[in-house]
């Protein structure tokens, strides 16, 4: 349940829950479910219940153990903000966040509203940062939701990007990241609607991280961008980064 990750903006996932249950169009073709199905197939303890919602208490001290500093992003098998997870669970793993600051832990929510509500009950130390998905134009208000919360880190994942995004509220955010949807039955992606994103994160002076074209086959479609990869961090990790190298 803590893993090194392929994820390309991420390291490591640590999942103390699993499962979810959809709430927008960008849930459809979800593929930590396809995972789900496989590992519950393949026998994994964790997954008896297939997608249900589990809480793993257990799993919630485990950043402690690892020593070596990890870019974690934290539930890429679920959702922490879901309302299938009480407060107190969510606190704890705030809690076990701050108290790890040799880690930096990335979130990632699609229930912006229980992310603003509880915001004001919990600690946002540096090394948490906090997303929210952004798929489509019907979803925008996440983004607004996000940019009142005091972390110190702020990002959307625009993926998988089913719909133009021409006018994205950015104050306040940090990072993007844009994919299109992969696996069976993906949604295609038009090159239109990421270079969109693209310049108004320009425009903002918000970093922005290209991570696939995705479709059926995503190593075939690769994520070249007009030539090139897109791999930008947060200001806050280039500065970070810069410091130890000097």
């Amino acid at each position: 349940m803590a893993t090194d990750s392929n994820i390309e903006w991420t390291e490591f996932t640590w999942n103390p829950v699993t499962g979810c249950i959809k709430v927008s169009q960008g849930c459809k073709n979800c593929y930590a479910e396809r995972m789900a199905k496989r590992l519950r197939a393949m026998g994994a303890r964790r997954y008896s219940d297939g997608f249900k919602p589990t809480l793993h208490w257990d799993l919630i001290d485990a950043p402690r153990a690892w020593r070596k500093s990890r870019l974690v992003f934290v539930n890429s098998m679920s959702d922490l903000f879901q309302e299938e997870v009480p407060e107190i669970f969510i606190r704890r793993v705030f809690q076990t966040m701050t108290e790890c600051p040799q880690h930096t832990f990335q979130i990632l929510t699609k229930r912006s509203e229980r992310l603003a509500e509880m915001a004001a009950r919990l600690p946002w130390p540096e090394n948490v940062w906090m997303g929210v998905s952004v798929e489509d134009a019907r979803v925008l208000d996440r983004a607004i939701h996000l940019a009142a919360v005091p972390a110190a880190v702020r990002f959307l994942s625009c993926e998988p990007l089913i719909g133009p995004l021409d006018d994205l509220p950015l104050d306040n955010i940090d990072w993007v990241i844009v994919g299109g949807e992969s696996g069976p039955r993906a949604r295609e992606m038009s090159a239109s609607w990421v270079k969109s994103i693209r310049r108004q994160c320009r425009m903002q002076g918000v970093a922005f991280f290209f991570k696939q074209w995705g479709g059926v086959r995503k190593d075939l479609t690769g994520r070249l961008l007009d030539g090139r990869t897109y791999d930008e961090m947060p200001r806050r990790v280039r500065e970070v980064r810069c410091a130890a190298v000097a």
